[in-house]
């Protein structure tokens, strides 16, 4: 009986406990919020490693990727595969700036890839643009390295490391093509301010072992010259690559055509646009230089964006297993004063004509017309005063040219009365006419040399006014542009050799040369007897009065319309002062009375008459034998 009442004691324990633990149980159940808390946590840890698990999977990978590209990297580039795996080798550049250039430099192939003129425009039809030398890809500098391991690697194609600092008020940039930590090529870059031209030098170090010392280092710059003034023809005209070799000699490729041409010792290379142009000049000149000129202007009635393709090839030594050059850019105006400063012949790229025509633009036109326009007249009246100048001091020279023909006009009744006389005996009329013009202290060739000391005049204004970089986009009257032509009316038509539009300033210039050579061509009928056997001079020069302002109409209507504006108001001056010494001056009484008592006058004969007239009567006795 007992032991069913602790049975049943013991049941009934059992059951309060098991009841108490599952009120406790129930009790402390989680609330709904606590469960969703809960999920939340247990979510988030889930993320969590699913992530850690990602970025595990991910950088395996990328180790992976990256050991198969320094793989493939060091196949192709070997050494030099170091500068693959730096962080500068991207595409992105550096500017360094001044106040009158801008210059980029790419990270890969660490050259210039934009260069910009700060402060002028190019031309544009609707709106105006800055000039600029390079851009989008137009240039290239290149060396080809030739490596130990039978590589052969262009510069132009691998990742340099940049690095800008200063040197004062100058700005540095050095790009480093890295073979390891001390194993580079360098170019290093210096823009000093208000400087076009910069200085540039490229060196090796610890690459005796990469490069191979025994064959040159091949250099090649490239560039595609863009159109950065009114007219194609004429910009193309004046676009060239020009060189200087041997110690100071200058030559250039022919402007109008495709051509190539090498040189030896060569100390700069000019790639030369009409009014801009780029210039690589190295301390160490160059042993050999190939040059390559395209022209890339096939139609010249349609608008284009290049005129020429430059390529210049030069081998650089290696020496004691090393590359070092010491060298210079400039990227600027064509401007003959600026270029001349720098005293490395650098005025030679300038058009300026070969000999004393040269010499007459460096030394006389340009200081001349400094000076004038310094004034703050304007370039157009400037043009005007500085004409009336030439004009003034070659009136001495129009003078004595007038004088003689004058002369000759008066002789012109006794010459043709020996002409008469002597009619069937060439000879003897000829020693008659010879032995009057000695008498009468005439010198038939003296209305030539007048003629002849104003050809390198004329020839030097016909160089100096394409070359003036300061007329570039300088107005006068209806002249937008004194450095291009004078439009007042476009064509819809094309005409071969003149264009398709009408300039004004050729159609002034024209009609003076019209009447002054009428004027002239008139007075040199009369004062020049037809010889026997010569060409009827005065059916020439009757027939060139109209031949020769209808060359300078088509000739110039595509010229700078400052040359036009000078000879128009030149024609002008001269005829001006023509009408002066012929109304004023020179009396035809005057000089037949001094042509009378020359007459009268005993002459010395010099050796040089002496000896034609004794040529003349062998010649003579000959004949009657």
């Amino acid at each position: 009986m007992e032991e069913k009442k602790l049975d049943f004691k013991s049941i009934i324990g059992f059951v309060l406990i098991s009841g108490i633990l599952m009120w406790m149980m129930y009790s402390n159940q989680p609330t709904p919020e606590e469960l969703k808390e809960k999920e939340k946590i247990e979510k988030a840890k889930q993320e969590v490693e699913a992530k850690k698990n990602v970025v595990n999977s991910v950088t395996n990978t990328a180790i992976a990727t990256d050991s198969i590209s320094q793989e493939k990297a060091k196949a192709a580039l070997g050494t030099f595969a170091y500068s693959a795996t730096l962080p500068s080798a991207k595409e992105t550049v550096t500017e360094i700036k001044n106040d009158v250039l801008s210059l980029k430099i790419a990270n890969k192939g660490g050259y210039i890839v934009d260069a910009t003129i700060l402060g002028y425009d190019k031309f544009q039809k609707e709106s105006n643009l800055p000039v600029q030398i390079i851009k989008d890809n137009n240039a290239k500098f290149d060396l080809a390295l030739n490596t130990t391991d039978n590589r052969l690697l262009h510069t132009s194609n691998l990742f340099f490391e940049p690095k800008v600092s200063n040197e004062g008020d100058n700005q540095v940039l050095t790009m480093q093509l890295k073979a390891g930590p001390n194993q580079f090529l360098e170019y290093r870059y210096v823009l000093k301010p208000g400087e076009y031209m910069l200085d540039f030098s490229i060196r090796s170090q610890g690459l005796e072992n990469v490069i191979n010392t025994s064959k040159p280092v091949d250099l090649e710059w490239q560039l595609k010259t863009y159109r950065n003034e009114k007219s194609i023809s004429y910009e193309n005209r004046y676009t060239e690559l020009v060189f200087e070799y041997e110690g100071g000699k200058d030559d250039y490729l022919n402007a109008g055509r495709d051509s190539e041409d090498t040189a030896e010792e060569v100390t700069y290379i000019a790639f030369k646009q009409h009014m801009f142009t780029s210039v690589l000049l190295t301390d160490t000149p160059f042993k050999t230089a190939k040059f390559t000129s395209d022209n890339l202007v096939d139609d010249e009635e349609k608008d284009t964006v290049f005129t020429k393709n430059f390529i210049a090839q030069v081998p650089l030594e290696v020496k004691n297993g090393a590359i070092n050059y010491n060298m210079n850019w400039y990227y600027g105006p064509a401007k003959y004063q600026i270029l001349n400063k720098y005293d490395k012949n650098l005025d030679e790229i300038m058009p300026l004509g070969w000999g004393i025509f040269g010499w007459i633009n460096r030394y006389i036109f340009i200081p001349v017309f400094g000076f004038i326009s310094s004034l703050g007249i304007g370039y157009g009246l400037a043009i005007i005063f500085f004409t009336i100048l030439v004009r003034l001091v070659m009136s001495p020279v129009t003078y004595k040219s007038y004088v003689s023909q004058a002369k000759m006009k008066v002789l012109r009744p006794e010459i043709a009365e020996l002409n008469e006389k002597y009619k069937d005996n060439a000879m003897k009329k000829q020693q008659e006419t010879m032995k009057l013009y000695s008498k009468a202290g005439v010198n038939p060739m003296a209305g030539c040399l007048p003629a002849l000391m104003q050809m390198p005049v004329f020839y030097a204004l016909f160089q100096f006014f394409p070359s003036m970089f300061d007329l570039r986009q300088k107005s006068f009257l209806w002249a937008n542009d004194l450095s291009s032509y004078d439009s007042i009316y476009e064509l819809p038509f094309h005409i071969p050799l003149y264009g398709s539009h009408v300039s004004l300033f050729p159609i002034l210039a024209s009609i003076a040369i019209f009447f002054y050579m009428r004027m002239t061509t008139g007075d040199q009928q009369m004062s020049a007897p037809t010889q026997e056997g010569m060409p009827d001079m005065g059916k020439i020069m009757k027939i060139m009065i109209y031949i020769s302002p209808l060359m300078m109409l088509f000739f110039f209507n595509n010229y700078a319309s400052g040359l036009s504006l000078y000879y128009f108001i030149s024609n002008l001056i001269t005829i001006g002062i023509m009408l002066v010494i012929k109304n004023y001056i020179v009396k035809e009484d005057k000089i037949h009375a001094q042509i009378q008592e020359n007459k009268s006058k005993p002459k010395t004969e010099s050796k040089f008459q002496r000896k034609m007239r004794e040529m003349m009567e062998q010649a003579e006795a000959q004949k009657k034998k």
